[in-house]
C-alpha cells in the first residue's frame, strides 16, 4: 500500500538536541539493567516481560508496525462509525485498499487506529497525514503514537483514538479532499503509507 509520491509535508518534526538510542533486541531488553528500577517500570508500561505469549506471526512476514484498521468514530452522535479493515482474512495488508467516506460538516469525530507490533520493539511510532483541498494544504497532523513492544496473543493489537475534531463548516469548507498518511518510527522506518479522500457536505 505503499505510495510513490509521498507529499513533502509527511517529514516528521525532529527534536533538537535528542539522538535516537542504540537499537537492542527484545532478549536484550529484558536482561538490561535489572536492577534499574526506572527501566523495569518502563519495559513493564511497554510490556515487556519474559514471559509474553507472543502473537504467532505468520512464516516470511517481516513487517514490524501492521496498521489493521483505521476509521471515525463519532462519540455521542447518532452517526455509524466509518472503518476501513486494511488487513485481509489471512494477515495480509490490502494492497490498493481504497479509503473514501462522506461527513457532514459541524459532525465531531475522532481517528481511531488499530495495529499490532511484531518481531521487536518499535520506538517513537509516529501518524502523520496531510490533507489537499484542490491541491492547496489545508491541514497537517503529526500525531506521536508512543514506543511498543511486540503484541501478545492476549492482547493482540495496539488501539489509538485520537482526540476529538470537529468537522470545518459553511461554502467553502464543504466539498472533496485529497489526503496522504505515513507511519513512521524514530529510526526513520516508513511502516505504512497510504492516500484517501473524503467529502464534506452540508
Amino acid at each position: 500500500m505503499s505510495h510513490p509520491s509521498v507529499d513533502d509535508d509527511l517529514i516528521p518534526e525532529t527534536v533538537e538536541g535528542y539522538t535516537v538510542g542504540e537499537k537492542k533486541t527484545i532478549a536484550e531488553y529484558t536482561k538490561l539493567d535489572a536492577e534499574d528500577e526506572s527501566l523495569a517500570k518502563w519495559k513493564a508500561s511497554l510490556g515487556l516481560t519474559a514471559d509474553s505469549n507472543a502473537y504467532p506471526v505468520k512464516a516470511g512476514d517481516n513487517r514490524t508496525v501492521v496498521v489493521v484498521q483505521i476509521g471515525l468514530e463519532f462519540p455521542d452522535q447518532p452517526i455509524q462509525p466509518i472503518t476501513f479493515n486494511l488487513e485481509d482474512a489471512q494477515g495480509n495488508t490490502i494492497p490498493g485498499k481504497e479509503i473514501k467516506f462522506q461527513i457532514k460538516e459541524r459532525a465531531v469525530y475522532q481517528l481511531v487506529i488499530k495495529f499490532r507490533v511484531q518481531h521487536e520493539i518499535v520506538t517513537g511510532l509516529k501518524y502523520l497525514h496531510s490533507v489537499k483541498k484542490s491541491g492547496i494544504r489545508v491541514d497537517k497532523l503529526e500525531e506521536p503514537l508512543g514506543s511498543y513492544a511486540p503484541n501478545t496473543k492476549d492482547k493482540p493489537y495496539y488501539e489509538r483514538k485520537f482526540t476529538e475534531v470537529e468537522a470545518p463548516s459553511g461554502f467553502l469548507a464543504r466539498g472533496s479532499y485529497s489526503a496522504i498518511t505515513k507511519f513512521i518510527d524514530d529510526d526513520k522506518n516508513v511502516h505504512l503509507t497510504f492516500p484517501w479522500s473524503f467529502t464534506i457536505s452540508k
